[in-house]
């Protein structure tokens, strides 16, 4: 059991580590409601167990969503608990794109994706079930991270339309195509009875395009959800004091000052001149892929990656 810990917190703690600790997430989720269900039936607490569930799925009515506001983060990593098909395709899914945003784009990126995918799926769940007439179930509940899998899916194929997967049965696929077939799939899927989950998937889809051509301009539309959490993060980490020293002389002090105001003034210029080399290789795999770079713009953009 120790042996067991050991592994989990060793995956959980490595640095730069956004990937699998999402995924890690989504399972510990997954395994709990699997739980809470299992032991609720035999325990005849049926009800105590649904108001639980009820905690981590996005409802179709305003009026009910409006109660439970976090449902709208909480059912991205929430699963159907009736089988194993729906989490072992997200995650799946999540992994071989996911692993693409963080080597070009970074660990924060992925995050931005996922969060930003999951608010714009919900979103629009919430306003077609609202709106269009039909589709009014009040007892309608969504779960599951397929609108921010889809985000990140179709980010990474904006981003290197023409990198490879090697497929099973199938041999090298560009993830243009692959990521073609997914949203074709869910067009599909809106004449059948998952219309919202559908729904779901092309606002995570649409926001995952969005969002890689406004990083590709300069604006990252995801800087709040970085900010969002280092608040959070500064209630259970502790910051290092700042020693500072009040020994020095008029004359260092300002010796120091000068040398100090010329030193970020130039580590200001570099990070500019940096970041618009970042932004013109991201344009140029826009344009004609990843394959077209160079070896010493794939080694700046793998740097980069880094930093984040």
């Amino acid at each position: 059991m120790n042996s067991f810990l050991d592994d989990f917190k060793n995956a959980w703690n490595r640095p730069n580590n956004a990937l699998p600790q999402i995924i890690i997430i989504n399972v510990i989720v997954f395994v709990f409601l699997v739980l809470l269900s299992l032991f609720s039936r035999a325990a005849g607490i049926g009800s105590i167990a649904s108001f639980i569930i009820e905690q981590f799925q996005l409802p179709s009515r305003f009026s009910e969503f409006i109660l439970r506001p976090w449902t709208l983060i909480t059912y991205s990593f929430a699963h159907s608990t009736s089988g194993l098909m729906h989490i072992l395709f997200n995650m799946l899914y999540l992994y071989w794109f996911g692993k693409l945003i963080v080597e070009y784009l970074g660990n924060q990126k992925l995050i931005n994706l996922y969060v930003l995918g999951a608010l714009t799926g919900g979103l629009m769940y919430l306003v077609v079930y609202n709106t269009v007439p039909g589709l009014t179930n009040e007892y309608a509940r969504m779960v599951g991270a397929s609108g921010a899998v889809y985000a990140i899916t179709i980010a990474a194929a904006t981003l290197l339309p023409n990198y490879t997967f090697y497929l099973m049965f199938l041999g090298p696929v560009k993830i243009k195509y692959i990521a073609l077939f997914v949203l074709l799939s869910s067009l599909i899927g809106l004449q059948g009875h998952n219309v919202g989950g559908n729904v779901a998937h092309f606002g995570g889809a649409i926001m995952g395009y969005v969002y890689i051509k406004q990083l590709q301009q300069g604006n990252d539309w995801g800087l709040w959800i970085g900010g969002v959490m280092k608040f959070f993060k500064s209630f259970f980490v502790r910051q290092e004091r700042i020693k500072v020293s009040h020994k020095r002389s008029n004359t260092r002090r300002r010796n120091t000052s000068n040398s100090t105001t010329s030193a970020n003034s130039g580590s200001t210029a570099t990070n500019i001149a940096d970041q618009a080399e970042i932004d013109r290789i991201l344009d140029k795999i826009s344009q004609s892929g990843y394959e077209s770079l160079n070896k010493e713009e794939k080694q700046k953009l793998f740097n980069a990656s880094k930093k984040d």
